[in-house]
């Protein structure tokens, strides 16, 4: 019994393997081609109604920073202790609104996993396979470049203000409407997000005149996204 304890605290008190400085360099390099790779995809093909441009500018240094993070910490289990110790202290908080980035945030810290564990060949390969998948999806859906302009629209719930009476008005006057995103504030405020299709000027100025008539408190953001008018 005493000589497995010893054995344990040995092992627990090891000292790091000596990591391969070229093999690092290499990781590193592959993991920023790959991830850059990602946000050009994530841009060109995501369907998210935030900056796509500024989410993906995040992709590199991610995926860097978990493959050395896990190339240190995969060598010595009181390194890997530390680790879980460390983030039980420092929380990470982002505003993820939308299940697409948490799923592309996924996807370039398992490349990171992938490339501090020495699993080069299945990373790429895998990579290459799930880029695949997110460039055929672009086929089977409704792409956002079909819709025209993109409205959110906010302000205090009443008994005029609601999700049901602003979808009705943008369906009446437009060619399609598809909610994108719809929030809830603890204080009874409503944003919601559509992409809509406009056949012309005036009934985007008619859409805008009726939702005035809700309510004063509503604000309306407009974004043009083919530059229509």
């Amino acid at each position: 019994m005493a000589d497995t304890l010893q054995t344990f605290q040995d092992f627990l008190i090891n000292e790091p393997a000596q990591i391969d400085l070229s093999y690092l360099v290499l990781s590193l390099i592959i993991a920023a081609i790959l991830s850059f790779i990602l946000g050009k995809l994530y841009i060109q093909y995501g369907t998210s109604m935030s900056n796509r441009r500024k989410f993906a500018s995040n992709f590199v240094l991610m995926t860097t920073t978990t493959t050395l993070i896990i190339t240190v910490v995969k060598s010595s289990l009181a390194l890997s202790l530390g680790l879980v110790g460390a983030l039980s202290i420092v929380r990470f908080r982002a505003a993820i609104k939308e299940p697409e980035e948490l799923a592309f945030l996924f996807l370039t810290i398992a490349i990171g996993l992938g490339l501090g564990a020495n699993q080069i060949g299945v990373t790429i390969i895998s990579f290459f396979i799930i880029s695949l998948l997110i460039y055929g999806r672009h086929f089977y859906q409704k792409k956002e470049e079909d819709y025209n302009l993109s409205i959110t629209i906010s302000g205090k719930i009443t008994n005029e203000l609601n999700l049901r009476k602003i979808s009705s008005i943008l369906s009446k006057n437009c060619n399609f409407v598809h909610l994108k995103r719809f929030d809830k504030s603890e204080d009874n405020i409503l944003e919601a997000s559509f992409l809509v299709d406009f056949d012309s000027l005036e009934k985007l100025e008619k859409t805008k005149e009726e939702l005035n008539n809700l309510s004063k408190s509503i604000t309306i953001s407009y974004l043009d996204k083919i530059n229509i008018y």
